[in-house]
């Protein structure tokens, strides 16, 4: 039987978020919840009734917001808007994401600024609670006037129109709410434009990126300790006095992290005192000023994401204590658009000094290991080529991490004339978190095969945890062989969380920081 999960609207946290992209829990409401949602509603009910023009509610939608509705079609605006606006293309987003998107949409209605009836709210909470997933098309927002196309999509689902994704395969989606036992919504005055009007797509989006990048960075920092004894490197740099004289938070946790993960290490040892290289290259010593770096960004970008997250986002805003409805701009994703480009920068960052340490892994003159990490160099290529894809990878992210905040195209007649491209920023993460954690996996396999060359010597606790996972999937690379399944398999070490569970059973693991502070 499903947790029950009560929504508390307004003051999500990160571990909340966690748990609604993961699924499995039942949503409620608390009581507070229904209470504001019900005086909203009386206020739009009014001005339904009314005569005097409200945007939304008896106009018509951004260029056309001075056209003027009867009284007579206010349902079918409401039905025509969703249906113009449900043009999105492109894969279907994933049902994480989706689930996501459905909880942070009531969570937003239920904070009672929207005005819309408990049923709309109600409905939401239900679809999400029956394992539904409306068919949600991944393009098609410039996230500014709110996430129009795909959320208008999720809507046409609600009402019955559109369809839903049932083990990947488009089904109509009334048959689907049937089946789970759930009405189709009708949609009343201004619901319709309060559903589809807000950021919870671009949120839910980089939400995503962010919760799915997060076992890939502990893997990385794994990795990155992994190759500094696999390179015979100092743990000198990470001495907790340089990095509290600079002062940035995030590099003086990575430096921790360095220390647990290599404390104990015979191999460090074995050359602590009589190691005639003067200092080790970037890659190795700068990882606290580099990771770190990428972690802070990463840790605001999770600050700005868990605000949205409880944010009021559609137009116009009610406010049930003055009687007002107030038109603004909260739809306007800017927020989640610099957060995510950020996100994209960090991302970059951490698989391109992970692709450095490859490089400086195969190369004999600076790792002091055989060449290309192969017993017989000429005959065999080794980890050469491997490079050469995760330089290409790291190439990639280079151009994926160009920041889609500074392009806007004006929309809707000039009338929506500066838009966020929240949306795609969001989106385009994954595909930066996919070459990551391939980089990443790549460096697994080299800095694995260079603590075999320095046998019998061991590492640390840890770190022999991380071989011992990688020797388990792959065996040592004694000639050339078929090298891409050992990179998949690797790969999935770092996305699936097996080395982030070594990161997080160190040794007075409670006692280090957490990777992200809570939120």
């Amino acid at each position: 039987m499903a947790n029950t999960f009560e929504l508390n609207v307004g003051a999500l946290t990160l571990d909340d978020l966690l748990a609604l992209h993961a699924g499995g829990a039942t949503l409620t409401l608390p009581a507070r919840a229904h209470v504001a949602i019900a005086a909203s509603y009386a206020i739009v009910a009014k001005a339904a009734a009314g005569d005097a023009p409200v945007y939304g509610v008896n106009t018509g939608f951004g260029k056309l917001a001075s056209k003027r509705i009867s009284r007579e079609d206010l349902a079918t605006l409401q039905l025509n808007l969703i249906r113009s606006h449900s043009v999105g293309v492109g894969e279907p987003m994933q049902p994480a994401v989706v689930r996501l998107i459905l909880a942070l949409k009531a969570a937003s209605l239920a904070r009672g600024h929207s005005g819309v009836r408990p049923i709309v709210v109600d409905t939401l909470i239900a679809a999400y609670n029956a394992g539904l997933v409306p068919y949600i098309p991944s393009q098609g927002s410039v996230g500014a006037s709110g996430d129009l196309a795909p959320l208008s999509h999720m809507t046409l689902a609600l009402i019955g129109e559109g369809e839903m994704l049932e083990n990947g395969v488009r089904v109509p989606a009334r048959a689907a709410l049937a089946n789970a036992g759930i009405a189709p919504l009708a949609l009343e005055a201004k619901e319709g434009l309060a559903l589809i009007n807000g950021t919870q797509v671009s949120a839910a989006l980089a939400l995503h990126a962010l919760l799915t990048f997060e076992p890939v960075l502990e893997a990385a920092l794994v990795i990155g300790a992994l190759t500094v004894d696999a390179a015979r490197g100092s743990d000198g740099p990470f001495d907790p006095r340089i990095h509290e004289v600079r002062g940035q938070p995030g590099q003086i946790d990575v430096a921790k992290y360095y220390r647990a993960l290599l404390a104990g290490s015979v191999i460090r040892k074995s050359h602590e005192e009589n190691d005639d290289r003067v200092q080790d290259p970037y890659c190795l010593r700068c990882q606290p000023q580099v990771i770190g770096a990428c972690l802070d960004q990463l840790r605001h970008a999770a600050l700005v994401l868990v605000r949205e997250a409880n944010a009021v986002t559609d137009n116009p805003l009610v406010f049930a204590d003055t009687g007002e409805m107030i038109s603004g701009g909260n739809f306007h994703a800017e927020p989640v658009a610099l957060a995510a480009d950020a996100m994209a920068v960090a991302i970059a960052e951490v698989g391109a000094i992970a692709e450095r340490r490859i490089a400086m892994l195969i190369d004999t003159a600076v790792s002091r290991l055989p060449a290309f990490l192969t017993p017989d160099a000429g005959l065999n290529s080794g980890f050469m080529i491997a490079h050469v894809t995760a330089a290409s990878l790291a190439s990639e992210n280079k151009s994926l991490a160009h920041p889609a905040s500074v392009d806007s195209l004006p929309t809707s007649a000039n009338q929506e004339d500066h838009v966020s491209m929240a949306t795609f920023a969001a989106r385009r993460l994954q595909s930066m978190i996919e070459n990551t954690s391939h980089i990443l996996g790549i460096e697994l396999l080299a800095a694995t095969q260079g603590i075999d060359f320095l046998r019998p010597l061991t590492s640390s606790l840890a770190l022999e945890s991380a071989h011992r996972l990688l020797r388990e999937e792959c065996p040592f690379v004694e000639q050339d062989r078929y090298l891409a399944p050992d990179i998949e398999r690797a790969t999935a070490l770092v996305k699936h969380g097996a080395l982030s569970r070594v990161f997080r059973a160190l040794p007075d693991a409670s006692k280090l920081p957490p990777l992200w502070i809570p939120v």
